[in-house]
């Protein structure tokens, strides 16, 4: 269930790939390197993205699924991603927690924790 709810997050945050690519820049200094997702979709890199950096069209995509996820989807997510302590590095990192990831977004082997504070 929890790689379903992962699943849904994903495939509606990758409408906006391209732009997202575009406001992410350099990769930061939060990659950590991780083994294959349990997907089949190689993860070679994480990165945490607040959504408040995103460009208004990629977070107004992201805005509008995250008010069509149900808390119960989000906190599955986010246990999966405590569960991935790569995951959990990579946030740490910023100074942040899975308390904070709203969606997340896998593409070319790039996953991408994007996060809202305050």
């Amino acid at each position: 269930m929890r790689l379903f709810t992962a699943s849904v997050i994903v495939a509606a945050v990758s409408l906006g790939t391209p732009a997202l690519g575009q406001a992410q820049g350099t990769p930061s200094q939060s990659e950590a390197q991780t083994p294959p997702a349990q997907s089949g979709t190689a993860v070679r890199s994480i990165q945490v993205v607040d959504v408040k950096d995103l460009k208004p069209e990629v977070r107004s995509k992201v805005d509008d699924i995250v008010a069509q996820t149900s808390e119960e989807d989000i906190q599955s997510l986010r246990k999966s991603i405590d569960a991935t302590p790569e995951a959990a590095t990579a946030l740490n990192a910023k100074g942040l927690s899975s308390s904070q990831v709203v969606a997340i977004n896998i593409a070319d082997g790039v996953l991408t924790l994007i996060t809202k504070t305050a």
